[in-house]
């Protein structure tokens, strides 16, 4: 199993405490925040095990892991924002709605 080490700088530890602490954001950002800051290994937090923030957050392993990797692979501000869906949706007409 890979291991993904998060180490947050001062500004983006700040920046998670606001989300955590102020303001209206989606339940996704508010736990990808609080995991992001109990997984902090660098030098303005101390470490918690996965084990202990998936009993915490009620989250899966996986979940932890995936938030890690893509905060990793694309970067803060990716990692608190949904990806648009690629999805296509099809365009309904008004005269399907009308019927009568």
């Amino acid at each position: 199993m890979v291991k993904y080490r998060i180490a947050l700088t001062k500004n983006e530890r700040d920046e998670l405490m606001s989300i955590i602490n102020k303001g209206r954001h989606s339940s996704q950002t508010f736990r990808t925040a609080y995991i992001l800051l109990n997984c902090d290994e660098g030098r303005y937090a101390d470490k918690i095990t996965n084990e202990q923030i998936s009993q915490v957050l009620k989250v899966g392993m996986r979940t932890i892991d995936r938030v890690k990797k893509k905060f990793l692979e694309e970067g803060f501000e990716a990692s608190l924002e949904r990806r648009p869906s690629p999805r296509v949706y099809e365009r309904r007409q008004m005269e399907m709605w009308r019927r009568t």
